[in-house]
């Protein structure tokens, strides 16, 4: 008998099982994303193995760019459907995360054109250790 199945587990243990943050592990939970057996004698948080499952599905869709919100999104879709397949609910929420990654990336390849087109027109400045901004307090038509 596996005894890490049969005994709860405090919010500690989980922790170190999942490698998810206590931190994180709290919000999960205070979110109904994930239950607890209760309270120990200590006023430990505790869970069982299905709390392991839970962690990993939530991590799962993190890994896809899904929020938190969005996770309890879907949780409640599932919950109100009365067990009903949430299929298109998720593949929806996948769709806006989608989104939001093209959104990030199309950003950040909009800050390596700028690094482009900056180190195109400073080349010689750059390769020479010494840059002058326009308006600079310091002088450096001094330094010319």
């Amino acid at each position: 008998m596996d005894t890490h199945r049969s005994r709860p587990m405090t919010v500690g243990e989980l922790s170190r099982r999942t490698g998810v943050s206590v931190k994180a592990l709290r919000e999960y939970t205070d979110s109904g994303l994930i239950y607890t057996l209760g309270r120990s004698p200590a006023n430990y948080r505790l869970y069982d193995a299905d709390a392991l499952w839970c962690v990993r599905f939530i991590g799962e869709l993190r890994s896809l760019g899904l929020t938190v919100a969005e996770i309890r999104e879907l949780t409640a879709a599932w919950a109100d459907g009365d067990g009903k397949p949430v299929g298109s609910h998720l593949a929806e929420l996948l769709h806006r995360s989608r989104e939001r990654l093209r959104q990030r990336i199309a950003a950040q390849q909009q800050v390596l054109e700028r690094i482009e087109k900056f180190e195109t027109e400073h080349e010689a400045d750059l390769a020479e250790g010494d840059l002058c901004w326009a308006g600079d307090p310091r002088g450096c038509e001094l330094r010319a």
